[in-house]
């Protein structure tokens, strides 16, 4: 009688030790990867990324396992508490938002668990740009429209003048701009952009929350975008 065949969600995983930085994908619990979902409940610790992570996805596939939020600790208390639950013997595996590869601090957590001696590893996760791109039933790249994307953020406490190149991107003309961790700046972003001479008619779309049972869309142009945020309230967690 033949073995039965591998599981495609944890046969690329047989070699890997330690602990897995998993993507907990973009809020809808069903845009969790395969994978993500058979580390998660396979886990005894899952160290998550608090109120950017849907409660609905932590109930569905680890509610047996010890949950920690991250929001508000460090990497002394965080490196810690992973690395003694590790050399337990327990199942330890720390949960991102989105993909742990864009605008996270996964590699500092990484790199630090590293220099304990500890394994880590990537597991991908739908990022935020993604999921907005199918709420508003577009595409990101689009012939004679859109040949390149960027991700990107404002700038701000961690980014200086320099280095924020959006009008540059929106200025090629051809470059989708998905813009992260900026939906509190939407105003000083479109202002900018107004100096820089982009056109005030560019069409942009604020996705709040985006695959989240409260998701909102807001559409608009430059011109007009960040009256219809601020009337809207938003401060945080939208992709532009």
């Amino acid at each position: 009688m033949s073995d039965a065949p591998p599981d495609p969600a944890t046969e690329v995983l047989s070699d890997r030790e330690g602990i897995p930085f998993v993507g907990a994908g973009p809020g809808d619990p069903g845009l969790l990867t395969v994978r993500g979902r058979a580390l998660l409940e396979e886990a005894d610790l899952v160290v998550h990324a608090g109120s950017l992570v849907n409660s609905e996805l932590l109930d569905a596939f680890c509610a047996h396992a010890e949950q920690v939020n991250s929001v508000g600790k460090d990497l002394e208390e965080l490196i810690p508490l992973m690395r003694d639950a590790h050399e337990a013997g327990r199942t330890v595996v720390r949960l991102h938002s989105g993909d742990p590869s864009i605008y996270g601090a996964a590699l500092e957590q990484m790199d630090a668990l590293e220099s304990e001696g500890i394994s880590t590893y990537f597991v991908s996760g739908v990022t935020s740009a993604f999921a907005a791109s199918a709420t508003l039933d577009t595409q990101l790249t689009l012939n004679e429209v859109a040949n390149h994307v960027a991700f990107t953020r404002p700038q701000g406490k961690t980014l200086s003048p320099e280095e924020d190149h959006i009008s540059e991107f929106v200025r090629m003309g051809d470059v989708t701009t998905c813009i992260y961790l900026g939906t509190h700046a939407v105003r000083e972003t479109m202002d900018r952009l107004l100096d820089d001479g982009v056109d005030p008619d560019t069409p942009v779309a604020v996705v709040y929350h985006a695959s989240w049972p409260d998701e909102d869309v807001i559409s608009g142009t430059v011109g007009d975008i960040a009256d219809a945020v601020e009337e809207a309230g938003y401060r945080a967690s939208a992709l532009v």
